[in-house]
């Protein structure tokens, strides 16, 4: 990871430019470095802020995607942000989905890149498997269009996470929680502009599902990346960057 991460109370955070705050958010296995090429691309003209979400600190009791949200406006609070694009990856996609309908007067825009909140078909209720390297590896590769995505030092990560027992009972209750908050009864709420960048070979939030967030969000506009699964800032960063860049742009007029 080539960017520092700072410390303040109990906030990690990546910080980096300055101007208008794009806050974006990491998935249930994902880490800061999958916004690595967005937070290069972008630190010249934007303020980019990316908080380590404590989905492995929570009590369990309340490891859920709405304590996450809450988290993420003490966040907002602390650092003073107003008027932000919050950008969301999976599970961070649904932490702003919450943010947005709980918070709309803090957010200017929303980008949203393989979501959950609808429907995903990700590692299933348990690990069944999890001491079993191969298996692991499987399952990272199935994120991508492009297994090579899947990196040793990828796959080496989430195999030590899941086989953390603490860790992984927190994944589970994650995921539990983020199946039972389904959000479609909600979304005609949300009215600030949507981008929705997914890619066309995601299988765990797979291409029917950006069309219902389509359909069911007032104010979105949904592009595809082809040659790409679930983390496109990752997996395909040039189209991402140019359609987020294009995204970003219109708010401007």
């Amino acid at each position: 990871m080539k960017f520092a991460l700072k410390q303040e109370k109990e906030f990690s955070y990546i910080d980096e430019g300055e101007g208008e705050v794009l806050l974006m958010l990491h998935g249930l296995m994902g880490a800061l470095s999958n916004w690595e090429e967005v937070i290069e691309e972008f630190k010249s003209e934007y303020r980019v802020i990316i908080p380590v979400l404590p989905i492995y600190d929570l009590p369990l009791l309340t490891t859920g995607v709405k304590t996450l949200s809450k988290y993420v406006h003490k966040f907002v609070k602390h650092k003073g942000l107003t008027n932000f694009t919050i950008l969301g990856n999976s599970l961070g996609g649904h932490v702003s989905l919450i943010y947005v309908l709980s918070h709309p007067e803090y957010v200017k825009a929303m980008v949203l890149a393989g979501s959950s909140g609808l429907y995903e078909n990700a590692f299933g209720g348990s690990f069944p498997r999890r001491e079993s390297y191969d298996f692991v590896k499987e399952k990272v590769e199935f994120t991508f269009y492009d297994p090579k995505t899947a990196t040793k030092e990828l796959v080496d990560d989430v195999f030590q996470t899941i086989n953390d027992r603490n860790r992984v009972i927190r994944i589970l209750a994650m995921a539990k929680s983020a199946i039972r908050h389904n959000m479609a009864k909600d979304l005609h709420k949300i009215t600030v502009p949507v981008g929705l960048l997914w890619g066309k070979n995601d299988k765990i939030t797979p291409p029917e599902v950006a069309e219902e967030f389509n359909q069911l969000l007032p104010n979105a506009e949904l592009h595809w990346i082809d040659e790409c699964g679930h983390a496109p800032m990752m997996e395909q960063p040039e189209r991402f960057n140019i359609l987020l860049r294009q995204f970003l742009d219109k708010l401007k007029k």
